[in-house]
């Protein structure tokens, strides 16, 4: 099972991270920087596995960031990266060539993504299409929502007599 996974620039910078197990803030500040630092300093060709603590700790870099899960002991390492590649290729697909900044300004498409993709820590969709086609109805919806609510403003200006509009 999944316990973490990390985002995080070449620069040490986090950029997503979401928790399946309950910890404390100050134990999930320690663990991401020594983690961001264990991993930063080790060379390209070295191994991509790390044992940490009680657990497994599996990276990846691509581009400029630095796709980190931390699994149980006993789970299989290459599913892992696999899991990580999967993500990355729906980031790519959803987003077109994914680059750093995409994380940083939509971040909350990030992290619906990855829970479309993972819940409580354990694979719950395979299928890219699938996955896809769950993100293309849920931002379907939100635009809808936010052409409702700008309408909806619209209407209250308008009964207020705060058009933008000359009178």
């Amino acid at each position: 099972m999944i316990q973490y996974m990390l985002l995080f620039s070449r620069q040490g910078k986090l950029r997503l991270q979401k928790w399946y197990n309950p910890i404390g803030m100050r134990e999930k500040r320690r663990t991401t920087r020594e983690l961001i630092t264990m991993i930063l300093s080790r060379k390209p060709k070295m191994c991509s596995f790390l044992e940490y603590r009680d657990q497994k700790i599996v990276y990846k870099r691509y581009a400029s960031l630095f796709f980190c899960v931390a699994i149980d002991s006993n789970d299989n390492e290459l599913l892992t990266l696999e899991i990580i590649h999967r993500y990355v290729e729906l980031l790519d697909k959803y987003f077109g060539s994914v680059c750093e900044l995409d994380i940083i300004f939509n971040f909350e498409k990030a992290y619906f993504v990855l829970d479309e993709l993972l819940i409580a820590g354990e694979v719950q969709e395979t299928s890219k299409k699938s996955v896809l086609k769950a993100i293309a109805a849920q931002d379907m919806l939100q635009d809808e929502t936010e052409s409702k609510t700008g309408l909806d403003e619209m209407a209250d200006k308008k009964k207020l007599g705060l058009s933008g509009g000359l009178p």
